[in-house]
């Protein structure tokens, strides 16, 4: 974990836990801060999780929709289809 003054960030890959791959590759990472989680795909921020509120940017591709979806599931969020992330989340 970084601490950049008195602001400590982590970053890592996110893995691919309830998607069908093994892996997505290096293309989506998580940045933890304070009480935020920042997904970011493809170097574009497109979700973020803050004081137990998601908040999708946009849906994107179908491979950054593949990302958000993981990225809401393991946040405890339900994200089971693209209306359904759009409806609840943006």
């Amino acid at each position: 974990m970084k601490e950049r003054g008195k602001i400590k960030m982590k970053t890592y890959e996110l893995n691919a836990n309830y998607d069908a791959r093994n892996s997505f590759y290096g293309k989506a990472k998580v940045i933890e801060q304070d009480n935020k989680k920042t997904l970011i795909s493809y170097n574009t921020e497109v979700a973020t999780i803050e004081n137990g509120i998601a908040k999708v940017n946009d849906t994107y591709s179908q491979t950054t929709l593949r990302h958000i979806k993981e990225f809401l599931l393991q946040n405890g969020f339900k994200a089971d289809s693209k209306k359904e992330i759009e409806q609840n989340y943006m």
